[in-house]
């Protein structure tokens, strides 16, 4: 019982630190995009400017014209109200932000998901095999293929798995989410949970083979990160004092590493896991643009093209937080794991 109290007293502690920092986030993301160079009442008219009347018109429907301080009010209220504007972009002028990102957050999840399943069990058995085989062969082999595709620009490696596979082999699709009109019935926007609901076996396999290349390509170079951590702390527990009692009982040497140091030095890792779970949701731009996959990414990189103020300022915070909610959840997670962090 007082361990369920602890736990609530201490996420409900995280809950009231995520607050503020939630704050500082989006008032940072309000002072930047104001301070930026550009303006985004000209960039309607693709910098050739109107008349002045037409102009002031414009600022005063933005709301530009207020004092900084009524304009921010007037954000904070709108942001937690989840009205986040229209855009006046290129490409989906007058259409709701927050209608466009929930059309475009289902592919970025299903890309995230999927990378994020390849880095985690690439990383973890690579990361594994090291630590486990401490200055072997098989550990110079693993922090030599961590260092290696940590490094490896993911765009190139996208284009290298698209001539291979997609174009050379024809064995998957080289680029974009869908190909044909035979879509899924919307339900959630995830085309493979959406082929399930629909029990359809080809549109299933379909989505899966569209997800593999980006899913890898991404994956693959955030494994190296989780190669080099994983290694890091499993050696870090296999040195501590309570595996030597362990040795000096009798036990295997197998049974202390996987048993014992394997699942205490799982919690540094499970917090990083959440945390670069949360960054790739921004960082799959560069995936999402090679492999033509219309999610959140290349809404942001359109947004940024064609100088929509108010998309760029929508995606930028949605992104902002959930970071914040996932970096709360990986807390709790952690304090389940081991009591001791609720200390």
């Amino acid at each position: 019982m007082a361990r369920g109290t602890s736990l609530a007293a201490y996420a409900l502690t995280r809950l009231l630190i995520a607050v503020p920092m939630l704050l500082t986030l989006l008032t940072f993301v309000f002072i930047i995009l104001r301070i930026l160079p550009g303006d985004p009442v000209l960039a309607l008219w693709g910098g050739r400017p109107p008349p002045p009347p037409v102009i002031e018109a414009a600022r005063a429907q933005l709301g530009l014209d207020q004092p900084p301080w009524v304009q921010y009010v007037s954000y904070l209220k709108n942001i937690f109200t989840g009205n986040f504007g229209t855009s006046f972009g290129e490409f989906y002028r007058g259409q709701s932000v927050w209608t466009v990102m929930m059309e475009k957050f289902p592919a970025t999840v299903e890309l995230t998901v999927g990378a994020m399943f390849v880095a985690t069990v690439l990383g973890i058995v690579t990361g594994v095999l090291g630590g486990a085989n401490r200055d072997k062969p098989i550990d110079v082999a693993m922090r030599l293929y961590g260092t290696i595709v940590w490094v490896i620009p993911i765009f190139w490696l996208g284009l290298i798995f698209q001539l291979i596979f997609g174009v050379w082999l024809h064995w998957l699709p080289p680029h974009s989410r869908w190909s044909g009109s035979d879509i899924p019935h919307p339900v959630t926007g995830l085309y493979t949970v959406d082929a399930l609901l629909e029990g359809s076996f080809p549109k299933l396999v379909k989505a899966v083979s569209h997800l593999i290349l980006p899913s890898l390509t991404l994956g693959i170079v955030l494994s190296g990160f989780f190669t080099k951590t994983v290694r890091a702390n499993l050696l870090r527990t296999i040195d501590a004092d309570y595996t030597e009692a362990a040795r000096a009982r009798g036990v295997s040497e197998r049974r202390i590493v996987y048993k014992h140091a394997f699942k205490n030095a799982l919690v540094p890792v499970v917090t990083i896991l959440g945390l670069q779970f949360a960054i790739l949701f921004a960082g799959a731009v560069l995936t999402e643009t090679t492999f033509s996959w219309n999610g959140m990414g290349v809404l942001l990189y359109d947004s940024i093209n064609s100088k929509d103020y108010m998309m760029i300022q929508g995606v930028i915070v949605f992104y902002a937080t959930i970071i914040v909610i996932i970096s709360l959840c990986i807390d709790i997670l952690g304090a389940l794991i081991d009591p001791r962090i609720r200390l």
